[in-house]
C-alpha cells in the first residue's frame, strides 16, 4: 500500500494516485486507487465516477473491496471512492482492511487528504510507503517536508517524490526531502484543460508511467516494491 500524500491542499495528490495507478494497470499491474480524504472527496469524480459510493458492513465479514468501481478509462484500475457516510466507518480500520484483502499482486494506492490531523496521518500509520506529491512553491515545500518527517517517525519509507506545476525541479529537493523525485508534471495546459485535464495529457500520463516504473520495477528488484 502506498500513501499519496503533501500536508498542503490542492498540489495533485489526486491526480497523481490515479494518474499512477493507471500507468500500472497499462503496464499489465493491476491496481486499486482509494480516496481516504473523507471529508473532500474527489478521486471518484476523476476517474469519472461517484465521489461517495455506500460501503459493505464489515460486521457481517464484507471487505470495502467490494465497492469499488472499475476506473472509467483504464483496464486493470479500479477505485474506491469515499463512503456515502463516513461517520459510520473508521479510516484507519477500513485502511488495514483493504490493505489484508487487496488481491495478491494488486497495488494499492491512497489518496491522502491535506494537513496534519488524524485522517491525514491515518493511511501512513497502514501503508508500506509514502510517496510525496509538492509544487515548488515554499508552503507546499515546507509542508510536504513535514509529511516526509512524520511518516518516517511512524517508521514508513519515504521512496519518492512528485512535483506538480513545475517548469524545473527546485534544487536541493532530493536533500529537502529526503527521497528521490521521480516524476516532474509541468503545469496545466489551455490544451489540457479542453481535451480534459492532466491525466488526458500524453506528456502527464508518460510522467507517471516514468514514476510508476521507478517505484514499482525498480524497486522490485530489491524485493522492496512499495505495493500492495
Amino acid at each position: 500500500m502506498l500513501a499519496v500524500t503533501g500536508g498542503k491542499g490542492g498540489t495533485g495528490k489526486t491526480t497523481t494516485t490515479l494518474g499512477v495507478a493507471r500507468a500500472l494497470g497499462a503496464a499489465g499491474t493491476a491496481a486499486i486507487a482509494v480516496d481516504a480524504d473523507w471529508d473532500l472527496p474527489d478521486l471518484g469524480a476523476l476517474a469519472g465516477g461517484e465521489r461517495r459510493v455506500a460501503y459493505p458492513d464489515r460486521s457481517e465479514g464484507r471487505s470495502p473491496l467490494a465497492a469499488t468501481v472499475p476506473d472509467g478509462e483504464a483496464r486493470g484500475v479500479r477505485v474506491l471512492p469515499a463512503p456515502t457516510d463516513s461517520r459510520e466507518h473508521d479510516l484507519r480500520g477500513t485502511l488495514r482492511a483493504i490493505a489484508a484483502d487487496a488481491p495478491r499482486g494488486a497495488s494499492v494506492l491512497v489518496d491522502c487528504p491535506a494537513g496534519a490531523a488524524p485522517d491525514a496521518v491515518a493511511p501512513l500509520r497502514v501503508a508500506d510507503g509514502a510517496l510525496l506529491v509538492t509544487e515548488p512553491c515554499v508552503a507546499a515545500l515546507r509542508d510536504a517536508a513535514k509529511t516526509a518527517a512524520v511518516a518516517r517517525r511512524l517508521g514508513t519509507p519515504v521512496v519518492g517524490a512528485v512535483v506538480t506545476r513545475a517548469a524545473a525541479v527546485p534544487p536541493g529537493l532530493t536533500d529537502l526531502l529526503g527521497c528521490p523525485v521521480v516524476a516532474r508534471i509541468a503545469r496545466e495546459t489551455r490544451e489540457d484543460a479542453v481535451t480534459g485535464g492532466p491525466l488526458a495529457s500524453e506528456r502527464v500520463a508518460a510522467a507517471y508511467e516514468r514514476a510508476a516504473e521507478t517505484l514499482w520495477v525498480s524497486e522490485s528488484a530489491d524485493n522492496s516494491s512499495p505495493g500492495p
